[in-house]
């Protein structure tokens, strides 16, 4: 695959949505988890939708059970929860994977794209490292949950953001790329 526009999954209804229905918009893509210590996340990534949506922001979720299975639940069980506890209206799809044999595709074009996080705070990313002890990490895998890619109006794959990078911290690098 040649373009994140070249992508269709299905969400977390069992529907398949094609990226290319998002061109044109600036895209935050997330893979998280419903039992995480990083699930507050969801709160945030709420506000920075409901704030920048009518700009041009969308926030694509990719629920992902890789890391000690903390996403458990069916896609669409992830997704009440998500709507219930956190009032999300952006779009949650499947649960997929992220790392290993079974990557998705999409995953392997953004990691292929950005294959280093951005941010650094020390300690929440050494809790990071302390928590996923024991789980093989290769390269440009991804970390942990809640680790966020940033695409441009072009469709281009911008940034990586360290899982500990909350949604509020690159509200700008967002709103530049909304401009």
């Amino acid at each position: 695959m040649s373009s994140i526009y070249d992508f269709t999954l299905p969400d977390a209804q069992g529907r398949d949505v094609a990226l290319a229905d998002f061109r044109g918009k600036v895209l935050l893509v997330v893979n998280t988890a419903t039992r995480c210590g990083l699930t507050p996340q969801y709160t945030a990534l709420q506000q920075l939708y409901a704030d920048l949506r009518d700009q041009g922001l969308e926030i694509l979720d990719f629920p992902c059970n890789q890391f000690r299975e903390q996403a458990p639940e069916s896609g669409s069980d992830i997704a009440h929860i998500c709507q219930t506890k956190f009032g999300t209206e952006f779009t949650i799809f499947d649960k997929i994977d992220v790392n290993g044999p079974n990557t998705h595709p999409l995953y392997g074009y953004l990691k292929a794209q950005q294959p280093e996080d951005q941010g650094n705070h020390l300690f929440k990313d050494l809790l990071l490292r302390l928590a996923s002890l024991g789980e093989k990490r290769e390269g440009s895998d991804i970390k942990w949950n809640f680790t966020k890619f940033l695409i441009n109006r072009n469709g281009e794959v911008v940034a990586r953001y360290a899982p500990s990078v909350t949604p509020e911290e690159i509200r700008n690098d967002i709103y530049n790329l909304l401009k």
